[in-house]
């Protein structure tokens, strides 16, 4: 599969895998800024992706930067948006943290996305987990 990208900013680089066989293609921010402590700001990659119809581009942390608690917060590119990737990251650290550009901040996954059509029932088929949500598996 081909993903077909273009620059909009002339500091922007294109996603690229750090290792054959990653699952997420690296996003790089393409500008500076600084992060206070529970700040968010969407922070611009200057590409914009055409990801190919029946897939979209699922947006996942680097697990660099989210040691250091820097998280993405949404993350959903749809295969019709054909505006800039902007990854919105939110900094759950005490520490103020600096974002320079060229670096990785983000990585995106080209997923399948099946096509659904929802109908209105008047009851769900039982199953045997029935209604247990959260923590109805145990801690152990």
């Amino acid at each position: 599969m081909k993903l077909k990208v273009r620059r909009t900013n002339r500091d922007a680089k294109l996603p690229s895998r750090g290792h054959r066989g990653d699952a997420g293609l690296d996003l790089f921010s393409c500008q500076e800024y600084e992060l206070g402590p529970f700040e968010s700001k969407a922070v611009q990659t200057g590409i914009k992706v055409a990801i190919p119809e029946g897939y979209a581009g699922l947006i996942w942390d680097k697990s660099g930067i989210s040691l250091q608690s820097i998280h993405r917060l949404a993350g959903v590119i749809d295969s019709g948006y054909r505006g800039e990737v902007k990854v919105v990251l939110i900094n759950l650290g005490k520490e103020t943290f600096k974002i320079e550009k060229g670096m990785k901040i983000a990585q995106m996954l080209i997923q399948p996305v099946a096509a659904t059509d929802v109908v209105e029932v008047s009851r769900l088929e039982e199953t045997a987990r029935g209604q247990k949500g959260f923590g109805s598996t145990g801690k152990y």
